[in-house]
């Protein structure tokens, strides 16, 4: 068996030793609009790309800077590359998120995101929390939090088919990068 993936665009994608030229935005996007949150556990179909897509508008409608806009939208880009562990899995295999750490870094280098500071990756992290939040209030009826954090943005959690998840992805991803 090999040691590398074969992407969307054809691309012999290496996940362990991955090269930054090797990243393709067209992979991730349609890779994510396939895959579902909470492993297929929802009440429907929603992908990790509309998850994403939702993080990007609610840092937006926060006022966050557009780095931080831009990394809502590729929070989970590694996923696209080596899948999604749940979080009690991911918490006791460390190889696995240095794996994902290694990854998500030089995507986020790739798309000149490399430099986030401390503060930015705490407001994609309460971003994601959020989001997370009202995915499973809305999708499985069971709130996360006790106390629901603040919304800035109302969303939709229909479920959507995969391609016009895919445009929507690429088209924010297309505004944001060229004026990033």
């Amino acid at each position: 068996m090999s040691d590398y993936i074969l992407t969307y665009s054809k691309v012999k994608f290496f996940p362990l030793e991955p090269v930054k030229e090797d990243i393709k935005i067209e992979d991730i996007a349609h890779s994510l609009s396939l895959m579902t949150r909470a492993n297929g556990h929802c009440s429907q179909f929603y992908s990790v790309a509309q998850h994403s897509i939702h993080c990007f508008k609610e840092a937006k409608s926060r006022g966050y800077s557009e780095n931080v806009q831009l990394s809502c939208l590729l929070h989970d880009a590694s996923e696209s590359y080596i899948s999604d562990l749940t979080r009690p899995v991911k918490r006791n295999l460390p190889e696995y998120s240095a794996i994902e750490e290694k990854l998500q870094s030089l995507i986020y280098d790739r798309f000149g995101l490399g430099d986030l500071s401390k503060e930015e990756r705490k407001q994609i992290e309460d971003v994601d929390d959020t989001l997370l939040h009202y995915e499973f209030e809305e999708l499985m009826d069971f709130p996360i939090f006790d106390t629901p954090p603040e919304l800035a943005t109302q969303h939709d959690f229909t479920q959507r088919d995969f391609i016009s998840v895919e445009k929507e992805f690429l088209a924010i991803f297309n505004r944001m990068y060229k004026s990033n």
